[in-house]
Parts: C-alpha cells; sequence; structure tokens
C-alpha cells in the first residue's frame, strides 16, 4: 500500500508518520511539508491512500483533496485535524475517513481498515517466476537472510494454493535427508521464519495456515507463472522456458508449461 502524509507542521507530521507506521508496518509511506510537493510526487507515482491535514498555509487540505482525486480518483482520502469542523466538505469529497488529533496507531489503523476503495494485496505482491525466484511487495525485492526460507515461499507459488504439510515441505526442500524430529523442527522454523519476514512487510495473511497444513492464497497476489496458466498474451510472450531455475524440483512445472506452449502455437 503506497501511502502520503501531508501536514505543514513538522512535529504534527513526524507524529502522523509515527502513527501510520505502527498501524501499517511494511507500508510505503511518503511525507510532504508542502501540499505542492505531494501534488508532484503523486504525478508519478500511483498513491492508495492520503493524510492530508485540513488548515495548511499553502493549499488546504481540502484543496489538495480536489487535486488529488483529479489526478486518482480512486485515492483514499483520509483528513488528519485538530477541528471537526470541516466533516462536511470531507463528505462532499467521499473522504474515506476524518481523524481528529491526537492521531494514535489505534485510530489510523480503524481507518485504513475501512477504506472507501480497499486495497487488495494482490497489488502489493508480485512474483516472478519466470527465470530466477523473487518476490516484490510494493515494487521493492524481498531480500531472504536464509535459502530455505526462500525455496519454501517458491514451493508454495508452485503448489498454486495447495495445501502442503509439513511432511511434503521437508520431502522436496530436504529430499536426501530423514524425516525425523530434527528435520521435522528445520521445516517449523523455516515455516515461522517466512510468516515473521512476510508479517514484517505487512503482507502475512496471503498465507493460509491451519494445523500441520501451508498454503498461498493465491487470489492475494499477481504471479506471471499464473498468468501463463491463464494464456494471458504478455506471459505467453514472456515465458522463454526457464521457470525458478535454482529449484530442480521446478522442472516437472516447465514441462508442463512447455506442453502449453507448443499447444498454443499449433
Amino acid at each position: 500500500m503506497n501511502m502520503i502524509a501531508v501536514d505543514d507542521e513538522r512535529l504534527a507530521l513526524k507524529a502522523l508518520i509515527a502513527a501510520i507506521k505502527e498501524a501499517a508496518p511494511g507500508s510505503e509511506v511518503k511525507e510532504f511539508l508542502y501540499a505542492e510537493d505531494a501534488l508532484e510526487y503523486a504525478e508519478e507515482n500511483p498513491v492508495d491512500v492520503a493524510f492530508l491535514d485540513v488548515e495548511m498555509a499553502d493549499i488546504s487540505g481540502v484543496e489538495l483533496a480536489r487535486r488529488l482525486k483529479n489526478k486518482n480518483p480512486d485515492v483514499n482520502i483520509i483528513f488528519a485535524t485538530g477541528f471537526g469542523e470541516y466533516r462536511d466538505s470531507a463528505f462532499e469529497l467521499h473522504a474515506s475517513g476524518y481523524l481528529t488529533k491526537p492521531i494514535t496507531a489505534e485510530k489510523v489503523k480503524k481507518e485504513l481498515a475501512e477504506l472507501r476503495r480497499p486495497v487488495t494485496e494482490k497489488e502489493r505482491v508480485r512474483i516472478q517466476t519466470f527465470g530466477n525466484f523473487q518476490v516484490f511487495v510494493d515494487g521493492k525485492p524481498i531480500v531472504f537472510s536464509r535459502k530455505k526460507t526462500k525455496e519454501l515461499f517458491a514451493f508454495l507459488v508452485d503448489r498454486h494454493g495447495a495445501f502442503v504439510t509439513t511432511e511434503q515441505i521437508a520431502a522436496t526442500l530436504w529430499e536426501n535427508e530423514s524425516y525425523d524430529t530434527k528435520l521435522k523442527n528445520n521445516v517449523t522454523a523455516t515455516v515461522s521464519q517466512l510468516r515473521a519476514l512476510l508479517r514484517d512487510k505487512g503482507a502475512e495473511d496471503i498465507l493460509i495456515k491451519s494445523r500441520n497444513n501451508l498454503a498461498l492464497d493465491v487470489n492475494k497476489v499477481s504471479c506471471d507463472a499464473y498468468d501463463l496458466e491463464k494464456m494471458e498474451p504478455m506471459a505467453v510472450n514472456a515465458y522463454l522456458g526457464e521457470y525458478m531455475s535454482e529449484y530442480s524440483w521446478a522442472e516437472v512445472t516447465v514441462g508442463r508449461y512447455e506442453q502449453m506452449v507448443r499447444r498454443d502455437d499449433k
């Protein structure tokens, strides 16, 4: 989720930014003291949510909201102010929310949960499988500190939303090792590391956990491989025969994709 916060009082802006980051960890938040700078940023960057102070010296928050909506009608506007008399203007602009100061993380979290135009995780999490495997959240690549954590995520992507058990994970990621207590603990630790990493990015809910089962919620991500499954032209043209090249277990899927593409060419 890409957000901006605009307030011409530096201390108030810092407090607002702190509340937003606590309420939505992992989200991109740009801060602006001047409305014109925020408008310039919005010209080149998609903005999902804009937190705007109402009373500012250069341009009022209400006028800024109008200009932002002219650029992007789908932007969610949340007014942040110490005054209550601007609610009518907020409603006229179909604002998503209205925060009164002092602003807290709880207030921000509540407003983000009730956005007029919700931002789905699918817009935030992009998965690249053609060539080497990579995952992006809000356009930034995830850095995996452990190879097995990354491979686990790749395995879940390859399963296309099907649940996998601890035993299946062990057999795939540690194929030459016997399944014993030590290996089971390694799998459990790897699952925990993946969940913690996604939690830090504010995207943990793309995983579905049920007792001894784990799956990827494919409805909350975008993925080139899933687009290829639907035979979308851009994905078909982008696929050059390489899929998760670093993982030998992905060769079965490569064979299936080769058949799909050849069949489509006939």
